[in-house]
């Protein structure tokens, strides 16, 4: 019989908040605010409307909210499936506010490097996309790499940080807001969707189907809510299965009904009324 440790409490009023997140969250506010006035004043009008500083906010919040808190206590210290809804949140929820946040001339500056334009140009495009945040996702559950995280702070924040990094590259073919890194086109788009469930579910069936504890360091954790650690190393998995699988067919449905309810073509870039070169690498 399962005995609730005494200090496996997660207290939803009582939160944990994490300085270095809560800097790198300000930096990253502030930054935004400089690229907005920037971008503003170079051509009046491709600023950031209130939904997009909206939509960027709640990203920001996002972000805070998964990395600090009960949800950061219960990932970090008592469950993999709590690990596993932060890591969704911090893959699917919050990189698409943050990137539908911006406009294309704040990011455009970036681009005048020509290394810079070639190397994005690049890591832009639908397959590197693809390949990179699948690769890395299915690499860091890897049981070796992820216990190396779970027993490293250092291992642990460089995991998240390439997360949050892959996930952007990710979302790019959907929301790119710079025409010369243009968006897939809405039949693109679908097709895209539909392959990108496709290795998340392999992962997360291996990680729900597996006989035994992939990831020891839960093993020692205290038990909370009366729920063991294979249970819930199969619950994590359903959770990056189920949702996570779910998820991209609902991005999908999005996608078919704006492209269905286009009456020009069918390419889904962003429209802009200046559209420099960009530099090319020699």
């Amino acid at each position: 019989m399962l005995l609730l440790h005494p200090v496996a409490q997660i207290s939803l009023t009582q939160w944990t908040v994490h300085p270095s997140t809560v800097a790198g969250i300000v930096a990253l506010a502030a930054l935004y605010l400089w690229a907005a006035r920037a971008a503003g004043r170079r051509v009046p009008g491709t600023g950031p409307g209130t939904a997009q500083r909206t939509r960027f906010a709640l990203g920001l919040v996002v972000m805070f909210v998964s990395l600090n808190g009960p949800l950061h206590d219960l990932s970090d210290t008592y469950l993999f499936s709590g690990h596993m809804v932060q890591h969704l949140l911090l893959t699917l929820l919050m990189p698409p506010l943050l990137l539908s946040g911006v406009t294309g001339e704040m990011l455009r500056p970036l681009l005048r490097a020509p290394v810079v334009a070639a190397i994005a140009r690049r890591l832009t495009t639908a397959g590197a996309s693809f390949l990179i945040f699948n690769v890395a996702i299915a690499a860091w559950h890897l049981p070796p790499i992820y216990n190396s995280a779970m027993s490293s702070h250092g291992v642990h924040i460089g995991q998240h940080l390439m997360f949050m990094a892959v996930a952007v590259l990710m979302w790019w073919p959907f929301l790119s807001p710079l025409p010369e890194l243009p968006r897939l086109a809405y039949p693109g788009q679908m097709l895209y969707c539909f392959l990108m469930s496709i290795p998340m579910s392999i992962v997360a069936i291996y990680i729900a189907m597996a006989d035994r504890l992939l990831y020891p360091s839960y093993a020692s954790a205290p038990r909370i809510w009366g729920i063991s650690p294979l249970e819930d190393q199969q619950i994590g998995g359903l959770i990056m299965w189920i949702p996570g699988g779910l998820f991209f067919y609902v991005v999908m449905t999005v996608v078919f009904f704006k492209w269905a309810g286009r009456e020009s073509d069918s390419t889904a870039s962003a429209q802009v009324d200046w559209v420099p070169p960009i530099p090319v690498a020699r």
